[in-house]
């Protein structure tokens, strides 16, 4: 017996009639997720999800070049993927070889908890876990998952809180690219209070010069250690304007266990002067 559902992009995916046994994840944030929940029923992630820590499952490369053979012979009831990460290249090739493969959208808070909750009530046949209910009071209200049901970025009940700092948040050096709009990792800052000086940006990941990331405004720039590992030996020393703050990446841009902290964190976030 099978039942079929539709995943975030319209696209019908055939999985077992009751709860899933054997999951692959190509997403490190779903990993976490899945890890977190119901460890055993992991039986696959990228080289790129090192959340847990002491993950002992079979990896099967990136997450913009999975191991197609790999992937089947772990013989997944389903396989977990997300647009923004996850190439349609290999989507489409994972479902010619016969995968079930479901696709998630997360463009913002909402999304996430949206994706998060069908992940587990939907797709897995799971019961909601509790740190999900914990991600949810921290981050829900107005606009959260129930008001993203149908993955909207944003509810028109949501109430933002008055901005209290202004950031930028470098992803890349050489050349410099940061966050831009139309992305998780804005919206989760703005709705901690935090505005985006690249919030505008037509671009999803900008590239700018490094004189005008220095000058753009931002009252701190936020340099995490992923994708690109900035240090205190690298990244700081480039700004001449601009104070710096070093953050966990995980914390900015993953979605799931991670977001509890992340709300801790960019609380800490000083307010202008």
């Amino acid at each position: 017996m099978t039942r079929t559902i539709v995943d975030d992009l319209g696209t019908p995916v055939e999985l077992p009639a009751g709860p899933v046994e054997r999951v692959v994840s190509l997403v490190p944030s779903l990993t976490e997720a899945v890890a977190a929940t119901r460890r055993e029923a992991l039986v696959g992630a990228t080289d790129w999800c090192t959340h847990p820590a002491d993950l002992e499952v079979t990896r099967v490369r990136g997450t913009k070049n999975p191991d197609r053979a790999a992937v089947e012979q772990l013989a997944p009831q389903v396989v977990l993927c997300v647009q923004e990460e996850n190439r349609e290249l290999d989507v489409r090739r994972l479902r010619k070889a016969g995968m079930p493969v479901w696709v998630g959208v997360v463009e913002s808070v909402p999304q996430a908890l949206s994706v998060l909750h069908r992940l587990f009530t939907e797709v897995l046949l799971w019961d909601v876990p509790d740190w999900l209910d914990e991600v949810q009071e921290a981050w829900g209200g107005p606009g959260g998952a129930e008001g993203a049901a149908h993955g909207s970025v944003e509810s028109p009940d949501d109430v933002l809180p008055p901005v209290r700092a202004r950031v930028a948040v470098p992803v890349w050096r050489d050349p410099w690219m940061v966050v831009g709009s139309r992305t998780f990792t804005g919206d989760l800052l703005r709705r901690a209070g935090l505005e985006n000086v690249f919030g505008e940006h037509p671009d999803r990941y900008p590239a700018v010069e490094l004189d005008e990331l220095d000058g753009a405004g931002a009252d701190v720039v936020l340099l995490p250690d992923e994708p690109y590992v900035f240090t205190p030996q690298d990244g700081p020393e480039a700004f001449r304007r601009t104070p710096t703050q070093l953050v966990s990446g995980r914390l900015l841009t993953w979605y799931g266990p991670s977001m509890v902290a992340a709300s801790d964190l960019l609380a800490g976030i000083p307010a202008r002067p």
